[in-house]
């Protein structure tokens, strides 16, 4: 693929995510989890400790900023919004693709983030399928040294790339590539879907290859099946991927699904999240860190108000679901059992 349509996939993303309804018609699954009411929680709401660690690095709360955008001028000023908003709470940033940087260096300054987030996590970020295509382990060493990345955010999305006219689909051979990259790199590697989740079967195939984390991205938020369409001028290939709204594992499932097959890999949770409650339903079910990307996204394209104002709407919700439910910190919220619905 040529500069000009990298750019023009990325500007397209940014534009349909803003203006088209893309949501997937699966539901994240959390709906069907609650929590016990504790009458008498015997704690003070004031005292409710958010606060944990990934990556060595602590967290004002277990939430971050998923991968979304960047290299373009357009997007970039999206980042920069992102990161001061998530270095003003104290939490976690995933960026878009760095691939560009590697076709065109001088777009890297699109990534200097750390200019106005000096002390948050974190995550860069390439597509896996890019291993296959000639991406070294040395290019993600040095893609996360020119960023100063805390980890680095490989990123499968076979489906999308499937439905994409100019998508890049020999992901054959990827798994070992994986662990090599994993064993080579100087920071953690964060394995994430993009929204349609995670199986057991690909649990249990990145057991031992080296994945510090699994983000599970699953089905419930953005349906990139419906963003792709958008983009898709013939009618018969609109059709093809109109039929994949559907399509996913929960994110709900998608936590478990890790969390019993791949033992000793921290579970980050996103796909459809939208509020403290989802947040706190995830940690109890098994994830490590909730990750939001539709909900900031919209309230970042209007204001860096409205985007800091839905980041403390989270917080403030994740502390009265922990004091409802009696927890007092993190890690009594994550030995809670949840019940069906």
């Amino acid at each position: 693929m040529d500069k000009k349509q990298i750019h023009k996939r990325k500007d397209d993303h940014m534009r349909i995510n803003a203006e088209e309804n893309v949501q997937s018609t699966i539901s994240s699954g959390l709906e069907h989890f609650y929590f016990d009411h504790q009458t008498l929680p015997e704690l003070d709401l004031v005292q409710i400790d958010t606060t944990m660690t990934i990556f060595k690095k602590k967290q004002n709360a277990p939430i971050f900023i998923s991968s979304m955008v960047g290299g373009t001028k357009e997007t970039s000023e999206l980042n920069f919004l992102f990161a001061r908003t998530a270095q003003a709470f104290g939490i976690g940033m995933g960026i878009g693709s760095l691939r560009i940087g590697l076709q065109e260096p001088q777009r890297m300054r699109y990534f200097a983030l750390r200019s106005v987030a000096p002390d948050i996590l974190l995550m860069a970020n390439i597509g896996a399928i890019q291993l296959n295509n000639a991406v070294s382990p040395d290019d993600c060493q040095k893609l996360v040294e020119q960023i100063g990345a805390d980890g680095l955010v490989l990123h499968l999305n076979p489906l999308q790339e499937a439905l994409q006219p100019e998508g890049d689909t020999n992901f054959s051979g990827l798994l070992q590539k994986i662990e090599k990259l994993c064993h080579s790199l100087e920071v953690p590697v964060i394995v994430k879907e993009v929204g349609w989740g995670i199986s057991e079967k690909a649990a249990r195939q990145l057991q031992g290859t080296g994945v510090a984390a699994i983000d599970v991205a699953g089905a419930g938020g953005t349906s990139w099946a419906e963003v792709e369409k958008h983009r898709l001028s013939n009618q018969s290939s609109k059709a093809i991927a109109e039929a994949f709204r559907d399509w996913g594992i929960s994110t709900a499932q998608s936590i478990q699904n890790v969390k019993r097959n791949a033992r000793g890999i921290q579970v980050f949770a996103s796909g459809g999240l939208n509020n403290g409650v989802d947040v706190a339903k995830c940690l109890a079910l098994g994830a490590d860190y909730c990750g939001f990307a539709g909900k900031f996204f919209r309230a970042a394209i209007h204001s860096e108000e409205l985007l800091q104002e839905a980041v403390q709407e989270v917080i403030q919700g994740l502390k009265i679901c922990m004091f409802a439910a009696g927890a007092a910190d993190i890690d009594a919220l994550q030995k809670i059992t949840l019940r069906q619905r």
